[in-house]
């Protein structure tokens, strides 16, 4: 999703401290950093992939990323992942995948970065399949230099924790995949979720998980019996920013609003 237009819908709701916890696919890192870096381009659908692979151009759907982006992501990464086997080694640091998103949140020092705002407000973003995308490259090939230890189970440790102890929650899931189970299970940790929103395009007669409904996660006790979910079956980067603009924009115009009354108080 933030590499497919929804990115600055997603920093909006972050930078106001308008969530709780985000999980991303490594695609949705990495491309965060690299947009701070290089620009994307808006290309076609139709656009062979073989002129495209000679030209050095990636295609996402109908963008493009040459690969001097990926180039540059490589040179502002490797001396951060340094930096980090130092602190491993002499100072005893347990790397995670959300304590290296965090500290990429840091370095990066960039306003229009989503984990930039993550890392000011000090919320965890959790990415369970951090080596798939472009960082894991960076990391097979930093890996034949020196050994970087990243700890998945410390953070599913910690994603269930935040989960089991929070008094009420609530899922906003675009798209599908590892994202979208990997929220649920921590909220089946506390008998499910009390709010539900799943917007994606996926069908359930496939029997994916993308395409379940979340009548199948209450039956799984990630969503609450008792809670009123719903899916919307339509294109994520359409209908998100119309939510968010009917909720959260609402939501932080009041507490603006709330915060004068208060002054003039």
């Amino acid at each position: 999703m933030i590499s497919s237009g929804i990115r600055e819908t997603i920093r909006f709701i972050v930078q106001h401290k308008m969530v709780s916890v985000l999980v991303s696919s490594a695609g949705g890192i990495e491309e965060d950093f690299i947009k701070c870096l290089a620009p994307t381009y808006l290309g076609d659908f139709k656009l062979k992939g073989q002129e495209l692979r000679n030209d050095g151009i990636n295609r996402l759907g109908n963008l493009l990323v040459p690969n001097e982006n990926y180039c540059l992501f490589e040179d502002w990464l490797t001396p951060i992942l340094n930096k980090m086997v130092d602190e491993q080694d002499n100072n005893s640091v347990l790397w995670t995948p959300s304590k290296f998103i965090h500290r990429l949140g840091k370095e990066i020092n960039h306003p229009d970065s989503v984990y930039y705002w993550a890392y000011k407000n000090d919320i965890p973003v959790f990415c369970p399949a951090i080596t798939d995308g472009s960082i894991g490259d960076m990391l097979y090939f930093f890996s034949y230099k020196r050994k970087l230890v990243i700890d998945v189970v410390e953070d599913i440790r910690r994603i269930n924790d935040i989960a089991v102890r929070a008094p009420c929650t609530g899922m906003i899931i675009l798209g599908g995949g590892v994202i979208k189970h990997h929220t649920c299970n921590a909220n089946l940790m506390r008998n499910g979720a009390e709010f539900s929103v799943f917007i994606n395009t996926g069908q359930e007669f496939d029997g994916s998980d993308s395409g379940a409904s979340p009548d199948e996660a209450v039956s799984w006790g990630k969503i609450k019996a008792t809670a009123t979910p719903i899916k919307v079956s339509a294109d994520a980067t359409m209908i998100f920013p119309l939510i968010v603009s009917q909720t959260f924009v609402k939501e932080l115009k009041k507490r603006k609003n709330n915060e004068l009354d208060d002054t003039s108080i």
